[in-house]
């Protein structure tokens, strides 16, 4: 080996070496226990990072399920107990008041940031697909709403995700409009190929800074047997230096949720150490 080619491979090393590991968390959704406990308990047994937590799509009382205080530290409690973290909050009420044209959704929004400083948790995902996905002209209304909640996430250390079926340019646009850090895009690798939006392009265009989370899936296939090359996103994840988590939003083709969740996560994993 000359000089050259042993300082390159130092280089590459270094900078493997460097590189934020990149955590698997998967959603208590796909789990199939939306809202409850006992998801932590199966992501852990599963061998997860971490798990993205549904606030309940149906109001209770006027309330989002998990607006309890009891319930809340139940959920904490459980967290240490396992350690395993509560990588995430969904506000899955938006997929019926929808953020574009609902004037409950800004209280959701306001009581949900409030739940998921409460759970201990960075990141809350606001979904807007189908009828509540956003067009060009809707762009203008939901920024201000955003905007006028931004201060209250900055606040409490909680970052708005947006997933939707956007471009990754039509939902800057969006953030330019909230003028706030704490409204950064949830990308959705599935999602996003869906509509047609270029993944391999888009993640590092968006960059770190503008990406709080993802979701892996490819459905209804298994992970590695569909249409997307899970090897090149990967590589452009780390590529940007993102250290958070990737949730699996895998659907389960045996119909064994343990089974088909192993599987996918076990090919995750050898991706990464293949890369590593």
């Amino acid at each position: 080996m000359n000089r050259r080619v042993f300082l390159a491979a130092a280089v590459s090393a270094l900078n493997a070496g460097s590189r934020p590991r990149l955590k698997i968390g998967v959603t208590d959704w796909n789990l199939e226990m939306t809202g409850r406990i006992e998801a932590l308990g199966r992501a852990k047994r599963l061998g997860f990072d971490g798990v993205q937590i549904s606030l309940g799509r149906k109001v209770v009382d006027g309330q989002l399920p998990l607006d309890n205080p009891k319930l809340i530290a139940q959920y904490r409690d459980e967290s240490r107990r396992l350690g395993i973290p509560i990588d995430g909050t969904c506000l899955d009420r938006l997929h019926d008041d929808c953020l574009k044209d609902s004037g409950a959704a800004p209280k959701w929004i306001a009581d949900a940031i409030r739940i998921t400083a409460a759970v201990g948790v960075r990141v809350l995902l606001l979904p807007m697909f189908f009828r509540c996905d956003p067009a060009p002209n809707d762009f203008d209304y939901v920024g201000s709403v955003l905007r006028e909640l931004a201060p209250d996430a900055e606040k409490a250390g909680v970052v708005l995700g947006l997933e939707d079926q956007l471009s990754a340019e039509e939902n800057v646009r969006i953030m330019d409009l909230a003028r706030s850090h704490a409204v950064q895009v949830y990308y959705d690798v599935g999602n996003s190929t869906r509509w047609n939006h270029d993944v391999l392009r888009e993640i590092p265009w968006l960059g770190r800074d503008r990406i709080c989370q993802f979701h892996l899936k490819d459905n209804p296939h298994y992970l590695g047997e569909g249409t997307i090359d899970f090897a090149k996103v990967l590589a452009a994840i780390q590529g940007i230096g993102f250290g958070g988590y990737a949730n699996l939003e895998t659907d389960a083709p045996s119909k064994s949720v343990d089974a088909d969740m192993r599987r996918n996560l076990a090919f995750i994993r050898g991706l990464l150490g293949r890369e590593a």
